[in-house]
């Protein structure tokens, strides 16, 4: 989450366009923590021109209990006690009786994925189709900040801070093994067992076909990666963006539903709000921490020979977490930063090593003819009723929208701190277009490679486990070594910035706003984020941390849905004003 620096963070500011170094600062994407600022309360900038400002007595912090003992502390009562208690009873708990909630956790994210997939499925529909609606209409030229307000950062460095934005954990484990494994299941075509299908395979599969196979896995994954999870996003830091610049609220996920709620969205309404953006964001996170801990043993497995056991996870995950602690409480200006710098040049650097002695041409003709794929399979894929592969559209696609869903208030927030003075519909198109584009791009070098590799007889890829697949495939380029200790690194310094950064936006939440709160908080919810991942990963692996993530992320989805029609009043109260 990236925050304004303080001189020009006062009433009444307008952003100068290409101030590289506040565009510095800001490049950090949703992996990045912002500089602690001086004041305890931000100063969000005052609309500029007409805008229909809310008019409340809530002021930032006031529900706070505060205490200036040895472990100083500014907490929201009630949302840091009630989320804070569930974190802890909820650790304690899983850590003690595993034999109990380990098979919990499976059943609880097959119920919720086979019952409720129809649910996520539609959702996330119609968070595209507000996007779209809301860009080909007169609301689009709503402008961010009021009529007369400027961009804070130029389109060149708003454009790469939402690269920053869009590069994670995700993308480097996912980025190999989900198109391979999708390919595999397609060209199988559908398995009929007991009258049941069992196969993995996205809508019909190419039973036999390797170039339906080939292009159905593509389209299949970008639309994973696509539209939809930044529809969901875009929804998340539109209203943030708009109830913050345009009315005067705090940048808060509560004074979204000011529309809905009025003056209650201070009290019980707004508290049940911020709770669930506590846990959905900590449980996402833990997701991608388990996730992350996992390939990178495999990496350290496949390089040094380490073992790639539980135990191995767990070691990194307290190392991990140790150093995003020790980035807390000493200042990211002092390591993280630059740390989150480094990762995006070396991603990038990964991405054309690849491009450049991997397949050039199948990649770079694979990247439109994968886009073309994706434009004629976005409505089936997005179908949710009459469909016949559950396991796909279960086993992937809910859990995928759950998983982006909980991780919204996070990207959101960092997303709407860097967009003031765009207009809606320039925001939405960037936000939907630019990172979509980007993963599209990412996808199709790792999985297009690793795909052709294996069509010319490589079966490595294909037999080893989802968390080595990257570094099967790095193992048949160039610089093997080299391009798989960039990997590791990758994965690593995502871990450490989705950490840090993530405390720092789940503790804003739990202290009614502030964004300058005590030192022991940050430390208290970096440290239940590495907890979490690993009682998870002990008690049941991958299936219970995608469990939480789901199970958390099904009311935040009541949560989105709500947020859709506070928006549109948001958005139609600004055109009155202008009218």
């Amino acid at each position: 989450m990236a925050q304004p620096p303080k001189n020009p963070n006062q009433k009444g500011h307008k952003g100068q366009p290409g101030d590289r170094l506040r565009e510095q600062e800001a490049l950090k994407g949703k992996h990045q923590a912002p500089p602690e600022p001086e004041p305890a309360v931000e100063d969000i900038p005052a609309p500029e021109g007409p805008t229909e400002i809310i008019e409340t007595d809530y002021q930032v912090g006031q529900d706070n209990i505060e205490g200036t003992g040895a472990v100083p502390f500014d907490i929201h009562n009630p949302v840091f006690m009630i989320s804070g208690l569930a974190v802890v009873l909820f650790t304690a708990v899983t850590y003690f009786f595993p034999e109990l909630l380990g098979p919990m956790f499976e059943g609880l994210r097959n119920t919720l994925t086979s019952n409720l997939d129809w649910f996520f499925i539609l959702a996330a529909n119609l968070f595209v189709v507000l996007c779209i609606v809301l860009v080909l209409s007169p609301l689009g030229k709503v402008r961010l900040g009021g009529p007369d307000a400027t961009p804070d950062f130029s389109l060149t460095g708003w454009f790469a801070m939402l690269f920053a934005a869009g590069m994670g954990i995700g993308l480097m484990f996912y980025g190999v093994s989900e198109p391979l494994g999708h390919f595999d299941a397609a060209l199988g075509g559908p398995v009929i067992e007991n009258g049941v299908r069992t196969d993995w395979a996205p809508l019909d599969g190419a039973a036999g076909d390797e170039m339906g196979a080939r292009r159905l896995a593509m389209a299949a994954t970008i639309f994973h990666w696509g539209l939809h999870p930044w529809a969901i996003y875009a929804v998340v830091a539109l209203s943030l963006a708009l109830f913050a610049y345009n009315k005067g609220l705090p940048l808060t996920l509560r004074s979204v539903f000011y529309p809905l709620f009025g003056e209650r969205v201070w009290g019980w309404p707004g508290h049940i709000i911020d709770i669930l953006a506590v846990l959905a964001t900590l449980f996402g996170l833990a997701t991608s921490l388990g996730i992350g801990a996992g390939q990178a043993a495999a990496g350290f497995n496949f390089l040094f020979d380490i073992p790639n056991t539980v135990t191995t996870m767990v070691f990194l995950i307290i190392v991990i977490t140790g150093i995003a602690t020790m980035s807390v409480v000493l200042g990211v200006e002092k390591g993280v930063k630059r740390l989150s710098e480094i990762n995006m040049v070396l991603a990038v650097l990964l991405l054309f090593f690849i491009i450049i002695f991997g397949p050039t041409m199948s990649i770079l003709t694979g990247f439109f003819g994968n886009l073309l794929s994706y434009a004629e399979d976005i409505i089936p894929l997005s179908n949710p009723f009459g469909r016949t592969d559950d396991n796909f559209r279960q086993g992937w696609t809910a859990f995928y929208w759950a998983w982006w869903i909980s991780w919204s208030p996070f990207v959101g927030m960092f997303i709407a701190r860097v967009s003031r003075g765009r207009t809606v519909r320039e925001f939405l198109t960037a936000v939907l277009i630019v990172p979509s584009l980007i993963s599209v791009l990412w996808m199709t070098a790792l999985g297009g490679t690793a795909i052709s590799l294996t069509l010319d007889g490589f079966e490595g890829i294909r037999n080893a486990a989802l968390e080595l697949q990257l570094f099967e495939m790095l193992s048949q380029l160039p610089m093997t070594g080299l391009t798989s200790l960039v990997g590791i690194i990758l994965v690593i310094v995502f871990f450490v910035t989705s950490s840090d950064s993530g405390s720092l936006v789940i503790d804003t939440i739990a202290a009614g706003g502030k964004v300058n709160s005590p030192v022991p908080q940050r430390i208290f919810w970096c440290v239940f984020e590495g907890l979490v991942a690993i009682v998870l990963l002990l008690t049941g692996g991958l299936a219970a941390l995608q469990a939480m993530a789901v199970s958390t992320g099904f009311p935040f989805t009541i949560v989105l849905l709500l947020a859709c029609w506070a928006l549109v009043k948001g958005l139609l109260g600004e055109r009155r004003e202008l009218a």
